[in-house]
Parts: structure tokens; sequence; C-alpha cells
């Protein structure tokens, strides 16, 4: 029996500390802005008409598709609206319950691991596996949902066969399936260079003048390839990697120098702006968070 269909939240944080999970159908839906999360997410395509974006890598996704985003990479859908309703399965998993996974004895987040020579956003599986995926998440959904006996232990279950699953299969068919596109490889090459480079100061200018290309053609081919403006690209990278800094206990006088902001007032309002909280109460809220945590 189909998991059931669930609201669709806007909200790009999770409440639990584990994994959330979420079967979403959907007849019309505003544009999704380009975004990144703190968490992993596995993301199950199962009917519509979506293009998805992530980081300069376009998928044009079929049914069955399966989308692995790691924290930290800028994500959006793209779609066009037709007869056929945009539904899919989106599981969050939480940084730290990977950890305790892997003390299991094995790296379940070898899948998102970019430095795999088979690494891929996108897995094209066959038809039994996805089937069975299909299969899984929807049981997950249920169970996660329960009160019956020991539910929790077979939503672990669940969650367990399908990430060993995902990983064979990412292993097993190291296929890629990004749209081509002739502006590709140079869009490609700029935001390693931003991603590598993001501390430093950066700008269009320098980028066009880097990759020996005019500014006019870069602003363009950047907005449609990645789906926001180059400045609008380095300020979403550098904050999500100093909210990743501040997690992980640096304080916000270090961290703005590290991820490029040139003064502290500068990252405070982009910080601002972006999250809706300062720098020091995003901090305060994962004390809160983690309090209860650390008296078990």
């Amino acid at each position: 029996m189909p998991a059931k269909i669930q609201s669709f939240i806007t909200r790009q944080y999770m409440l639990r500390h584990n994994f959330e999970v979420y079967r979403y159908r959907d007849s019309y839906l505003n544009d999704v802005a380009l975004h990144h999360h703190d968490f992993y997410e596995i993301y199950l395509f199962l009917s519509g008409n979506v293009t998805y974006s992530i980081e300069s890598r376009n998928y044009r996704l079929l049914p069955g598709d399966v989308l692995l985003i790691s924290p930290l990479e800028l994500h959006q859908p793209m779609f066009t609206w037709e007869k056929q309703p945009y539904e899919r399965i989106v599981l969050w998993i939480d940084k730290s319950f990977f950890q305790e996974l892997s003390r299991l004895g094995h790296d379940l987040t070898r899948c998102f691991d970019t430095s795999q020579p088979w690494h891929t956003n996108l897995l094209r599986a066959d038809a039994a596996s996805r089937q069975y995926i299909t299969q899984l998440m929807e049981r997950l959904i249920v169970e996660n949902e329960s009160s019956e006996f020991a539910s929790d232990l077979a939503a672990n279950a669940c969650l367990l066969q399908l990430l060993i699953l995902i990983n064979r299969l990412a292993e097993r068919t190291p296929q890629h399936y990004e749209v081509k596109d002739k502006s590709s490889p140079v869009i490609s090459s700029v935001l390693g260079f931003i991603n590598e480079h993001y501390s430093e100061d950066l700008s269009l200018d320098l980028l066009a003048s880097k990759f020996f290309i005019s500014k006019y053609h870069l602003s363009h081919e950047f907005n449609r390839l990645v789906g926001t403006s180059v400045y609008r690209y380095i300020i979403q990278k550098r904050l999500a990697i100093a909210k990743q800094l501040l997690s992980e206990g640096t304080p916000p006088t270090d961290v703005y120098q590290h991820c490029g902001f040139g003064d502290y007032a500068n990252f405070y309002r982009a910080f601002k702006s972006e999250y809706r909280i300062s720098p020091k109460e995003f901090i305060t809220s994962l004390k809160a968070e983690r309090a209860p945590l650390e008296e078990n």
C-alpha cells in the first residue's frame, strides 16, 4: 500500500536528529529557489516534468530516478506544469545519525562522496531495483508514522536496507546522466574555482578574466545553468560553509574571515538575510537542540 501523500513543506531544516521522510504530490508549486541543506538528502522521483539542477549539473528526471544530494551542494528543481502531477519521496538524514550508523562498520555516506571515481548525483537503476527502492521508502514512511510495537526498529531496518542498496547501486552503475550543454565545461570550471577560493576576494570581472570569457556572457550562462547569479552563488556558498563552521564550534569572529566576508558586519547582514537569525542566535539554537542529546 503506497504511503499517504503529505502536505509540502518549505522548511529547509530538520526537526529530528535522525531522519525525516515525506511523500509529496503537487499539481502546482511556486518556483523553488536555489538552496542547500546541513543534512544529506535522498530524493526519489515518481512523476512530473522536472529538470533538477545540482551545482552546474542538470538532470532530466525519469520516474524511478534517485538523486543523492550532499550537505553544502546548492540545488533546485526546475519544472514545467502539464497534466501530470509532480510526485516524489524525499528522505533527509542528519549527519550525526550517519556517524552513528557508520559505527556498525561501514561508511554509508560513500554514495555521496564526490572523491569516488564513480560518484554521480543521479542513480538510474534497473526496474527491479527501482521497485524495491520505492517499496522501502514507502515502508519507511509507514513505519516512521506508526505507533505499533517496535515501529522505530522497523523504520531503522528499512533505512539500513535502503542505504545499503543505494551504495551498492552507486558503485555498480557509475553512469552519468547530466544534460549536455556547450557552456557546461566552462561554468563547471568557474564553480570549481569559486568552491576552492571562496575565502578570497571574488568578482564577476575577476572570474571573466580568469576564464577568458566576457563578463556578460559568463553572467548569462551562469544564470541559465546554475539558476542564480554569480554574486548570489558566491554568497550562498560562503554562507553554507560558514553555517557548517559555526555548527562545529568555530567562533563567528573567525568564521567571517575564513569565508571571505571582509568584516563581521557584512557577514552578519548576509547571514541574517539568508537564515532570518543572527550567527549568535544560530549557535544558541544549536546548543538548545543538542542539550537533550548530551544529557542522554
